[in-house]
């Protein structure tokens, strides 16, 4: 069997502040997109800097491409793109001086390539970095981390202030790399953005790893929230026997419900009504984890340490 581009096996990292990560095993596959799921100071973060040996672990065994990212660090990093979650750029450079820069440290890309991804992003290349918004910062990140075609993405908050076309665009980038044989891990808060790539998705809570599972059965086990209103007669009772109904409650013509898996059942109900109003908002990661992990809610946000190593 092929191995595993990444494996982290009973990785742990305890900071003196408190917080880090205990346990943490997964594997991803050669031309999967990983999702990695949490809210924010769950461990996310924590997780990708010991993958890419800026951080050390306390203990466990990591491996990217079968490699030790410590004793083989350089020939990991020629394999990889990386965006950080704390974006730190040369403030001085244009966009294009920069990326030029990045480009000689990986031995000289075409030049054309990296145009061609400026020009999907609709960043300007002869701004200085210090004149840019956050959003397009995190186009600069995202161009570099995608140029030269790496084997390996790790990308931490990687649509952090794009606004929803450009999000689009990073979403279709990612799954041509894919298409392409390439691996994409993928960090985020956000449990509708990881649906739009991920094959597989990885959800950590106060820096345990809960649970891993394919994007298709996460999606099925979703608690939707319903807010329906109707015009005419109510009979709420019809709502209440739908399959997956969790909760439901009734305020004058409005049913609100708690529906879990598919919506097919109520929208076979809905028919049967006049309707004045519709609203189904899909669960967030905090009520994905309530209902379905057992999780409970987090107290405080924990801050993870400065990227250093020890």
């Amino acid at each position: 069997m092929t191995r595993p581009v990444i494996e982290l096996e009973h990785v742990t990292k305890h900071y003196r502040a408190g917080g880090g990560v205990d346990d943490v095993s997964l594997e991803v596959a050669a031309g999967d997109v990983f999702g990695f799921l949490g809210p924010n100071g769950a461990g996310k973060t924590t997780t990708i800097r010991l993958m890419l040996d800026l951080i050390r672990p306390d203990s466990g065994r990591i491996s990217i491409f079968g490699l030790d990212p410590r004793a083989d660090g350089i020939a990991v990093r020629r394999r990889l793109g990386y965006v950080p979650g704390d974006l730190v750029l040369y403030e001085r450079l244009t966009v294009r001086e920069l990326l030029s820069h990045f480009s000689y440290l990986r031995g000289g890309l075409p030049w054309g390539e990296i145009e061609e991804l400026t020009e999907r992003f609709d960043l300007e290349l002869d701004r200085p970095i210090g004149a840019l918004s956050k959003g397009n910062r995190q186009k600069v990140a995202l161009v570099q981390a995608l140029m030269g075609r790496p084997d390996l993405l790790v990308l931490d908050e990687p649509t952090s202030g794009l606004d929803p076309l450009v999000q689009r665009q990073v979403h279709e980038a990612l799954r041509e790399a894919a298409s392409a044989g390439r691996t994409v891990f993928l960090s985020s808060h956000f449990l509708a953005e990881v649906e739009q790539v991920a094959d597989r998705v990885g959800m950590i809570r106060a820096g345990r790893l809960t649970a891993v599972e394919r994007v298709a059965d996460l999606r099925s086990k979703s608690v939707h929230l319903v807010e329906v209103r109707v015009a005419g007669r109510l009979d709420a009772e019809r709502f209440r026997q739908l399959p997956g109904v969790t909760s439901l409650d009734v305020v004058g013509q409005t049913v609100h419900l708690r529906i879990a898996g598919p919506l097919d059942p109520l929208v076979r109900e809905l028919a049967h009504h006049d309707l004045e109003d519709l609203s189904i908002r899909e669960p967030d990661l905090e009520e994905v984890f309530l209902e379905h992990f057992g999780a409970t809610a987090p107290t405080e946000p924990r801050r993870e340490a400065p990227t250093h190593a020890p």
